[in-house]
């Protein structure tokens, strides 16, 4: 890495004084390099340990082992694109034990693959039964900054240690949107017009039914 940043007049004991050129070169690295990392990460492609589902839009948000490394390579994209987000990891994260850590399910885009938009309503139907032996949440975060979203409230998440609205069968209709449905407040989390965001649904103490893919979380739909 230090040989790179030679490159570019960078070195350990040197001012660092680029001409003109250097600035326009750097300037325009920095843009493409940021699209580069929203590609990598919101549109993840080759990283066969994100798929979660068939058909599903949900991914594993952390799709790499903690250690980045695999029998033959690096893991150099799953590693930019969980970075590009987050700041840590572990193995507790990536669990393969039913009743042990957790699971972090992250999207993008709604049910017919358009990204979420703050300016629209969305609903999430969690099934009856979630396979966890803790609880669950769901969080939501900026796409520009990847920090809680900011929506003038404290409310960015909602979580089956709440007092949450429940359906009948036990299941829970959770709204993503600019202002609440009627009677769902407490299943709400607000989002804002010209703000694109993006969910991490945490499994923690995950079971076996999601380790056999009997659960299944569908697929954010947006509200007509």
């Amino acid at each position: 890495m230090m040989g790179m940043l030679r490159s570019l007049g960078i070195e350990k004991g040197k001012p660092f004084q680029p001409d003109a050129r250097m600035k326009t070169l750097l300037t325009e690295a920095t843009l493409v390099g940021e699209a580069m990392a929203k590609v990598n990460d919101y549109d993840k492609r080759d990283m066969p340990l994100a798929h979660y589902a068939d058909g599903s839009q949900w991914e594993f948000a952390l799709c790499l082992d903690p250690s980045q490394e695999t029998a033959n390579y690096t893991q150099l994209d799953e590693r930019a694109a969980w970075f590009y987000e987050a700041t840590a990891t572990s193995k507790g994260m990536v669990t393969k034990t039913p009743g042990v850590g957790s699971i972090y399910l992250g999207t993008y885009k709604d049910k017919d693959g358009n990204w979420l938009d703050g300016a629209h309503t969305y609903r999430l139907h969690v099934l009856p039964h979630p396979p966890v032996t803790q609880f669950w949440s769901i969080t939501l975060y900026d796409v520009s900054t990847r920090t809680l979203i900011e929506n003038n409230t404290d409310i960015t998440d909602r979580s089956s240690r709440q007092d949450l609205t429940k359906n009948a069968d036990g299941s829970v209709d959770l709204y993503f949107g600019p202002q609440a449905p009627q009677g769902f407040d407490k299943n709400w989390v607000p989002t804002v017009a010209g703000k694109a965001w993006f969910p991490y649904f945490r499994l923690y103490g995950p079971t076996e039914a999601h380790f056999d893919g009997k659960w299944v979380l569908p697929d954010i739909e947006k509200v007509p």
